[in-house]
C-alpha cells in the first residue's frame, strides 16, 4: 500500500510517499481501505513540528474508508461497511482520563494517509448512511468536537444563542448543529466574502472582527446575551467571548489560534458565573450519538476542496493560506 510518512523533525517538507504492507487484522481487529482524511490544526501541528512525532510516523487522525477484512471474534462489523475513525480509540465512553487519551492516530501511533489501516474495533464506528468518505472523515475530528461542545457538554437547546469564530471545521461544524437544534447563531471572521456565505448557511448576525474589535459587546447587545461560544482562538479573544456571555454562560474553548498564553479575567468569570471548559474531541459513544443526529437530519458538513494522497503537503500549505471554507480533503 502506498502510505505519506513524516521525517524528524517535522515540516511540510520531511513529509514523503512511502510503501508498506497492509497489516492482517488480529482477534477483535478490522483492516479497512481508507478513502478519505480531511486535514485539522493538530495534524498540520504534527507535520510541522510542533508536535513531537516518531520518525517515519504516519499522519492524519481523520479517517474514512470501507472494511475489507475482519479478525476473530468481531461481530459489529463486517466485510463491506462503510466506517470513519474515532480520534481516542480508547475514550469508548464515560469520563475522560488520561489513560484513553494515551493513542491518537497520526500523533502517537500511525494515522490515516495509507491506503489500509488495521486497528481494534473501537478505533471505527459506522459511517453516516448517505455520506461520501469525504464527508465522513471530517466528522471524526472537528464534527466531533463540535458536536461535544455544544451537546454534550453545553447541552444545547432549541431558543438558544451560539456564537461561533471564523470559517474553520470547527466553526462551521457548530453552526450547523445549532441550526440543526434551532438555535440563533453569531458567526464572526475578518472577511466579508466568508460572512455571506456563513450568513447563506442560516447565520442570523454576522460581525467583522476586524472591523469591531469589541465583538464580544457587539454580539452581547445584538441577542441580549450569548448561552454558548465555540471560543477557537484562546488567549487571544477570551476576555471578548466572556463579554459576549449572559450570566451562566457556556464557553467550550476549543483553539489557541490567538495565543497559548494570557491574562485570564477571573473576576469577569466569576461574577458571570461563566462555565469554561476545555474540550479536545469527544469518545466513541459520543461520535455514536452525533452520527445518530446527522442522520435523522440530514446535515451534510462542508467540504472546501480536494487533494492526493501524494498531495498531502500541498493540501497542508492551503491550509496555510487560510483561504479554505470548511473541510480540505485528501482522497484516495
Amino acid at each position: 500500500m502506498k502510505v505519506m510518512r513524516l521525517r524528524k523533525p517535522g515540516g511540510l517538507e520531511n513529509l514523503y510517499l512511502d510503501e508498506a504492507d497492509a497489516r492482517e487484522p488480529g482477534p477483535g481487529e478490522i483492516q479497512v481501505r481508507v478513502h478519505a482524511t480531511t486535514l485539522n490544526y493538530h495534524d498540520y501541528a504534527v507535520v510541522a513540528g510542533m508536535i513531537p512525532a516518531a520518525e517515519g510516523r504516519i499522519p492524519m487522525s481523520d479517517g474514512a474508508g470501507v472494511v475489507t477484512k475482519v479478525g476473530a471474534e468481531v461481530k459489529d462489523f463486517a466485510p463491506g461497511d462503510q466506517v470513519i475513525s474515532t480520534f481516542f480509540p480508547r475514550w469508548t465512553g464515560g469520563d475522560i482520563h488520561p489513560s484513553k487519551r494515551e493513542i491518537v492516530p497520526g500523533d502517537s501511533a500511525d494515522g490515516f494517509a495509507a491506503e489500509y489501516h488495521t486497528a481494534p474495533i473501537d478505533a471505527f464506528t459506522r459511517a453516516p448512511q448517505g455520506y461520501t468518505h469525504a464527508e465522513a472523515a471530517s466528522l471524526t475530528c472537528a464534527g466531533l468536537t463540535a458536536w461535544r461542545a455544544l451537546v454534550e457538554e453545553g447541552k444545547m437547546r432549541a431558543g438558544q444563542t451560539v456564537l461561533v469564530q471564523g470559517t474553520g471545521g470547527v466553526s462551521i461544524f457548530a453552526l450547523q448543529f445549532a441550526k440543526m437544534f434551532g438555535c440563533r447563531v453569531i458567526a464572526t471572521s475578518s472577511s466579508n466574502d466568508k460572512l455571506d456565505r456563513l450568513r447563506q448557511m442560516g447565520a442570523d448576525h454576522l460581525i467583522n472582527y476586524r472591523e469591531t474589535p469589541e465583538w464580544g459587546k457587539k454580539a452581547f447587545e445584538l441577542t441580549g446575551a450569548v448561552d454558548h461560544v465555540v471560543e477557537i482562538g484562546g488567549a487571544g479573544t477570551l476576555e471578548q467571548s466572556i463579554a459576549a456571555c449572559r450570566q451562566g454562560g457556556h464557553i467550550s474553548l476549543i483553539g489557541v489560534l490567538a495565543g497559548y498564553k494570557g491574562e485570564v479575567p477571573t473576576a469577569l468569570i466569576m461574577g458571570k458565573q461563566i462555565r469554561l471548559i476545555g474540550i479536545t474531541v469527544g469518545s466513541r459513544e459520543h461520535q455514536q450519538h452525533m452520527i445518530d443526529a446527522i442522520e435523522v437530519n440530514g446535515m451534510k458538513p462542508v467540504l472546501d476542496k480536494s487533494f492526493a494522497l501524494e498531495e498531502l503537503a500541498e493540501a497542508f500549505r492551503y491550509q496555510e493560506s487560510g483561504k479554505h471554507f470548511g473541510k480540505i480533503c485528501v482522497e484516495f
